[in-house]
């Protein structure tokens, strides 16, 4: 097609235009010279829906500066606090606890492996893997990306395509949406206990630094620190890094099956990269 439009051309997916750039010329001018220009986020139906507009997921202003809160929070999390890598670190071991008792599936104790790790920098704390409330909310972060990826269920990117489909085909959709408004209940709760034990010159996780920057910016009509969109962030990130990471790592563990000799190999390189700092 480039050889009949060029290196720049627009295709529609149902009634969504796309820009399809073509060629290294092409691609470094937009993602690179032009980056700023060209760093917008599409607006997904799906998204757009689950969100209701707020979060990181968004565009525009409020998407840079609360992705700059964000990353700027992730950046400094563990000064005169534990460290990200320390989580990491005491959540290895619980994991290999569980691998080391008995045959298992490797899909929930992965999942409940990363989803900690989320908990550990949003809430402060992490949670027993027979914990009742994180048993409940472990399904909820999975169940999209499947209904999603499912190939009987495809709807929703039919949905992204024709949006109008969701008043003929509302299945699908009210499942994930009745997921989305229970994992936005648990998120509300957790928000709502750091509010009684928030204390501004201590702050403990990425929570009580939101509702810090939200105290400091209460008489600024258009700022992005609200309650809305902390909501809709943490959420995102528990839906954005559960099911990913946990399908990566199971993945490679069936690479590492079906290979067994590059077991050791990883593992050689493993305690080259760690040591002296963790034990394997």
């Amino acid at each position: 097609m480039s050889e009949t439009y060029g290196p720049v051309m627009t295709v529609h997916f149902g009634q969504q235009p796309a820009v399809v750039l073509v060629g290294f010329k092409a691609v470094h001018e937009a993602l690179v010279k032009q980056a700023d220009a060209f760093s917008g986020r599409a607006e997904i139906p799906v998204f757009m829906k689950v969100n209701e507009g707020y979060g990181i997921f968004t565009n525009g202003e409020r998407w840079k500066q609360l992705r700059r809160f964000s990353l700027s929070t992730f950046r400094d999390f563990g000064m005169g606090k534990r460290s990200i890598e320390e989580w990491i670190q005491e959540e290895a071991r619980y994991l290999s606890l569980m691998f080391n008792r008995h045959p298992f599936d490797p899909t929930f104790f992965l999942s409940r492996a990363a989803s900690n790790i989320i908990c550990c920098i949003i809430f402060g704390q992490r949670f027993g893997y027979h914990n009742d409330n994180f048993l409940h909310l472990l399904p909820l972060l999975l169940a999209p990306p499947l209904l999603l990826s499912s190939f009987v269920l495809h709807l929703p990117t039919l949905y992204n395509i024709f949006p109008s489909l969701i008043k003929v085909m509302p299945g699908v959709y009210n499942k994930i949406w009745n997921n989305s408004k229970q994992l936005k209940q648990f998120v509300s709760e957790q928000i709502e206990k750091h509010r009684k034990t928030l204390m501004a010159d201590s702050p403990r996780d990425y929570i009580d630094n939101f509702l810090i920057r939200m105290k400091q910016e209460s008489t600024n009509p258009s700022t992005e620190f609200d309650v809305n969109n902390l909501l809709i962030n943490v959420s995102n990130f528990f839906t954005a890094g559960t099911e990913t990471t946990s399908t990566t790592l199971r993945y490679g563990l069936l690479i590492l099956i079906k290979y067994p000799h590059f077991q050791g190999r990883g593992h050689f390189e493993l305690r080259y990269a760690a040591h002296p700092y963790v034990s394997l």
